[in-house]
């Protein structure tokens, strides 16, 4: 499975004290949907998500036939975030013209990883 770091916009670790940053980063466990098929699938029936979802390629979702809120992060074509929101089930989000992937994760989740605009998510040990 490929995990995902996420990089501040300044090229420090995002949301990470001092303390912590001494510590190696988080490893975010990510799945990654990169068939059309696995997009059109996503997060629909599932309870929850340990870690995120990437949809590759994606420039929007909804939240149609899902059973919890999520975090939704709009990335461009070099994975730096234009955008996050959080998404009630039964919703259909706008697609943004720039975005070129989307992060889905259970809501709440992003703002403790420290995923806001302008920070770039790092996948590892992706196919």
């Amino acid at each position: 499975m490929a995990t995902m770091e996420v990089i501040g916009p300044a090229g420090s670790a995002a949301g990470i004290t001092a303390e912590a940053a001494s510590e190696a980063p988080w490893e975010i466990p990510l799945e990654i949907a990169d068939s059309a098929r696995a997009r059109r699938r996503g997060l629909l029936g599932r309870a929850g998500v340990a870690g995120a979802l990437l949809l590759t390629p994606a420039s929007g979702v909804h939240t149609v036939g899902m059973r919890f809120a999520v975090d939704v992060a709009y990335l461009d074509r070099e994975l730096r975030v234009l955008a996050v929101r959080t998404m009630r089930p039964g919703r259909i989000g706008l697609p943004r013209p720039r975005a070129r992937h989307v992060i889905e994760a259970e809501a709440g989740a992003m703002a403790g990883w420290g995923v806001r605009r302008g920070a770039r998510i790092v996948v590892r040990g992706a196919g």
